[in-house]
């Protein structure tokens, strides 16, 4: 998709820090963190968002998302102490890039709910 900014972070268009790389993924430093680790992984393919996933999008590996969160808390040192991982969805969930995207959170105690901190 030409205009979305996830896309041409994956086209290598925008510069990003990059934590993590393959065939199905791209996770980078998030720009605004909120906390010491904070880690967005996109999937290479544009999907929009949850809202629009399907059993075929599954099919495609998508649930591989969370293997890749995994190694990356395990890679910052965050996997023992926890970690958060986010997505939001649409306008009312807070979603900024229509990207399906995984915030992977940590470095610190995160409180509950979410928006306490």
């Amino acid at each position: 998709m030409t205009d979305c900014v996830f896309c041409k972070i994956i086209a290598g268009e925008i510069p990003s820090t990059k934590v993590y790389e393959d065939e199905r993924f791209l996770a980078f430093r998030d720009l605004s963190p909120v906390a010491s680790t904070h880690v967005l992984i996109v999937p290479k393919q544009h999907i929009e968002s949850v809202a629009v996933l399907t059993p075929e999008k599954e099919a495609e590996g998508l649930s591989g998302i969370f293997c890749v969160a995994r190694a990356i808390a395990e890679a910052e040192g965050i996997r023992e102490d926890g970690f958060r991982l986010v997505v939001n969805t649409g306008q009312h969930g807070g979603q900024t890039v229509p990207h399906f995207h995984l915030h992977v959170i940590g470095g610190k105690e995160l409180g509950w709910p979410p928006f306490a901190n």
